[in-house]
């Protein structure tokens, strides 16, 4: 779409690209409802959008771009509402964890079917994984953990989120972690 002093907002740039992540954000995910990601071309992106390309190009690098950035978004918002509350056991963090992905059902489960949930490893990893100032024990247990509440999350996903939250808590609880 070409920009006209009609369409450009009077916005400030980061207004500007508040707007255009929130309208690529919109876009790629109801495109994702019809079609795998591959199939999906940054033209149509855009066009759904109504967006130039160039304004997708400076915000991201690639489709899968957007959903680690919405990702990223959605468990900002979980982590700030939990605050720095750290006197919750695993199996609570879990729980409040899956509670997350019930609560966006809908987007996680779009994730799971396109075959993209690969995109919140990095996100897991990055809450509760090593860090480099972690002790040797403490960054072998922490990835552990990480990878391990990875794998159950994938598990669950392709289950279809048949168990509720609290089901999944008790379960990670019983396995002793």
């Amino acid at each position: 779409m070409r920009q006209t002093s009609k369409n450009v907002s009077p916005m400030s740039n980061e207004g500007r690209n508040a707007y255009v992540i929130e309208h690529i954000t919109d876009a790629l995910l109801k495109l994702l409802r019809d079609n795998p990601i591959r199939d999906i071309s940054i033209s149509q992106l855009c066009d759904v959008a109504m967006i130039g390309r160039a304004s997708f190009y400076r915000n991201f690098e690639s489709k899968e771009d957007i959903l680690r950035m919405y990702i990223r978004k959605l468990f900002q918002e979980w982590t700030d509402s939990q605050g720095q509350n750290d006197d919750k056991s695993l199996s609570e963090w879990v729980m409040v964890m899956f509670s997350h992905f019930e609560r966006y059902k809908d987007f996680y489960s779009l994730l799971n079917e396109r075959k993209l949930t690969y995109l919140l490893k990095d996100v897991i990893i990055g809450i509760c994984g090593p860090k480099s100032e972690h002790s040797k024990m403490e960054a072998y247990t922490r990835a552990y953990v990480a990878y391990t509440l990875y794998g159950w999350i994938e598990v669950w996903f392709e289950r279809g989120m048949q168990e509720s939250a609290e089901e999944i808590a008790l379960l990670f609880k019983g396995q002793g972690l």
